[in-house]
Order: structure tokens, then C-alpha cells, then sequence
């Protein structure tokens, strides 16, 4: 019997037990991502699900389908593979308009249905094996919907992830009755995040969510994630020889852009959050590439007159030697927005006393450092060499039509 016919077996018991007591949850005033109330965000890590076909992964007693319907208008479709725990869901819920329940398995279901806007699962997809479940998530997803999971991290034994892709025991505890055995996935936050970046999703963040008593180690984790553009097929290559040439130095160039609301970054698809930027292209100035990768990235638009360099930052990674030149944009046009197949996007405004702690990428530490020596920013070392160029024009707080 695989893991997954295991909880399948388990959760048709648990569904079963249910039934034979009558019990159903409550529909929720609010979306809990956890079994605690009010620990976590709510439903607008969802965004705007006005009228959007939502997917419940593992729907159970469809309380939260129902929320999502009544309180924020979304057309909701609950997959459930317990037959048991579906027909908890049907007699009670079965009549609520923009709800509907299907029992049986998500990526055949997946296979067949029309893409959805978003979909999140609270508990239930940590049952499955996510070299099956992830593909065919992001096949039926559209480009830029968002994935939201509520996953196990650290449970009642005070037992914390796993570093590898392969199921463990877990109890499934009712009261009164004996607990049921179950086989799970529990991972750890960056194999979450490295499986969910190979099967075509950028994660945004993963936050810990704890019991409200700290005497107990129970820790959920919340991953938000967002489904890619689709790529063009790429074209394969070959070296010359067997050997590669080994990496030696690479050459980027981070911007700097101020406004009245604050620095702008964006969230890598890892996680981090960045400055606007990346590599020199051959035959390109500093300025250009600046500008380059700021269109490219942004949609924003700028002159290189608006373009000052502030120096050049080197350090070591990996053996690799790294060049970052830093430039403080002074002016530009448009607003930023996510742009199609990039890795950085959902471009936002952050107050220089409010910089996010834990998740900013070291290059534009560094730079961020060098313009501003006062700012509060710790980052691995690296040696600075300032540019005797004009001053930089003041940062515009309000960019005006050109």
C-alpha cells in the first residue's frame, strides 16, 4: 500500500467517525489557516477573489468552500478523495449557491477542469506527494494565480521537518477515539520552496505560524506562492569540449529608486526581496544596463541623465568573484507592476525606517549601505569603492508625465 492509499484509508475513518457523531465544524467568520483562531493572516493572502474560481485542495467538511462563497463572492470547487468526508460536506453544504464538492483525486481532477484563478489547501496537501500534486497544480492554475498552503512544521512531539522529499508517520488524533496513522510530507521551508520554484511557482513568503500557547511546539507553516507565465520552449546548446569554462567573475548593477512612499524592491521567486537590477549585457555602460533591467523588471522607464553611479561593490561567493555597481535613479516614468517571465515582480514601496528584516537579498544590502552608511542593515562584507562622479540629482517624490 502506497503512502497515499494510507491516508486515504485514514482520513475515510476519520470521515466515517465524524458522520457517526454528527458533527460538523462551524462555517468560519474568517479564513484560519491554522486550527487556532485568529494566528496568521486571513483571506486576503488570496487577493481579490471577487467572482473567481477558487480550488479547495482537500475541502473536508467544505466549511471553508462556504466561507469563501458567502463572505467574499468567490465560486469555490472542493476536491475531496475521502468519500466519507465528502458526504459530510454535501449534506450539509450541498445547496449554498457558488459551492461545489467533488469527490476524488486533485490532479485527475485537475486534468479535466477548466483552469482556476486561486487555490489553497489548509492542512491537506502535506498528505500527498508533491512531485505528483505540484505539476499538475501549476497546469491547473492560470499564469499569476496564487497558491496558498498551510502545512505541519513542528508537531505535538516537538519534531521539526524534513530535509528530504519522502513521507513520515504522522497521528491524525479525534477525540475519544484511537489517533489514526497517516504518512506525510512534513519539509522543511526551503524544500517547500526549492520543489515549488521546479514545477514553475515563485514563492513570495513563508511565515511560521505558532500555537497561541507557547508551551506548546506546534508550528504550521504558510507558504504563498504564485504560479509563472508560461515560457517559450528553449533551444538546447553544447560546450566545445567536456570541460566548462570555470565561472570566474560576474558583473551586475543594482537601482536605487525613492519616493515619497519609500525604497523600491521586489520578491524574487526565491523569496528574497531586491532591488531593481541584474547583469551587464556586452557593449552596455552601467547607466544602460540600469535602465535596461529597470524597464525589464518594472515597466518604469528612465534617461540615462537620471542615472547616477555611486561605486563599485566587490566581494567573494562560491569562488566566483562578484561585481555590483550601485545607481540612484533620480527620475522616471510609469508605475512599477510584475512584468511576463521575470524572476523578481510585485514591485512595492517600503519606508526607509520599515525595511522587511531577515528577507533582503546581500547585494542590494550592499548598495543600499554604501548610499546610505546610516541605514541599519547587516550583510556579509564587501569592498566599496566610490565613483568621483557629479552628485546625484535629489530622488523625485512624484514622477511627472513626460
Amino acid at each position: 500500500m502506497t503512502a497515499e492509499d494510507v491516508n486515504a484509508e485514514a482520513w475515510t475513518v476519520y470521515g466515517r467517525r465524524q458522520l457517526d457523531r454528527a458533527f460538523m465544524p462551524p462555517v468560519p467568520h474568517q479564513l484560519n489557516w491554522t486550527p487556532w483562531d485568529r494566528v496568521g493572516p486571513g483571506v486576503e493572502v488570496l487577493g481579490d477573489i471577487t467572482g473567481r474560481r477558487v480550488l479547495d485542495i482537500g475541502s473536508g467538511a467544505g466549511h471553508h468552500a462556504v466561507h469563501l462563497a458567502q463572505a467574499h463572492g468567490a465560486r469555490v470547487t472542493g476536491i475531496e478523495l475521502s468519500p466519507t468526508q465528502h458526504q459530510r460536506a454535501i449534506s450539509a453544504h450541498s445547496e449554498v449557491p457558488h459551492v461545489e464538492f467533488v469527490q476524488g483525486d486533485v490532479v485527475d481532477h485537475l486534468r479535466a477542469a477548466e483552469p482556476f484563478d486561486a487555490a489553497y489547501a489548509i492542512g491537506s496537501l502535506a498528505f500527498a506527494d508533491p512531485h505528483r500534486t505540484l505539476p499538475a497544480l501549476r497546469a491547473g492554475l492560470h499564469p499569476g494565480a496564487p497558491l496558498v498552503l498551510s502545512l505541519l512544521h513542528t508537531d505535538l512531539h516537538d519534531r521539526g521537518p524534513s530535509t528530504t522529499v519522502a513521507p513520515r508517520e504522522q497521528m491524525i488524533r479525534l477525540r475519544d477515539d484511537p489517533p489514526l496513522a497517516t504518512q506525510m510530507w512534513v519539509l522543511a521551508p526551503q524544500l517547500w520552496e526549492d520543489l515549488l520554484t521546479e514545477y514553475g511557482f515563485r514563492v513570495e513568503a513563508i511565515d511560521l505560524l505558532r500555537h497561541p500557547d507557547e508551551n506548546v511546539p506546534v508550528v504550521q507553516q504558510l507558504i504563498r506562492a504564485r504560479r509563472l507565465p508560461n515560457r517559450p520552449a528553449r533551444i538546447t546548446s553544447r560546450p566545445r569540449g567536456t570541460r566548462s569554462p570555470a565561472a570566474h567573475a560576474a558583473v551586475g548593477v543594482g537601482a536605487i529608486l525613492l519616493s515619497e512612499q519609500g525604497l523600491l524592491l521586489g520578491r524574487h521567486r526565491r523569496g528574497t526581496l531586491e532591488l531593481p537590477g541584474g547583469t551587464v549585457e556586452a557593449g552596455e555602460s552601467f547607466e544602460e544596463t540600469a535602465i535596461r533591467e529597470l524597464a525589464e523588471e518594472t515597466g518604469l522607464s528612465a534617461r540615462p541623465d537620471d542615472v547616477t553611479l555611486l561605486g563599485t561593490l566587490v566581494d567573494h561567493v562560491g569562488g566566483v568573484v562578484r561585481v555590483t555597481v550601485g545607481a540612484v535613479v533620480s527620475a522616471w516614468q510609469g508605475r512599477p507592476a510584475t512584468q511576463p517571465d521575470e524572476s523578481v515582480g510585485d514591485w512595492a514601496w517600503y519606508p526607509l525606517d520599515q525595511l522587511p528584516d531577515g528577507g533582503l537579498f546581500v547585494c542590494s544590502a550592499q548598495i543600499l549601505t554604501a548610499w546610505r552608511p546610516d541605514l541599519p542593515i547587516d550583510h556579509t562584507p564587501a569592498h566599496f569603492t566610490p565613483y568621483a562622479r557629479r552628485t546625484p540629482r535629489p530622488v523625485c517624490a512624484a514622477q511627472p508625465e513626460r
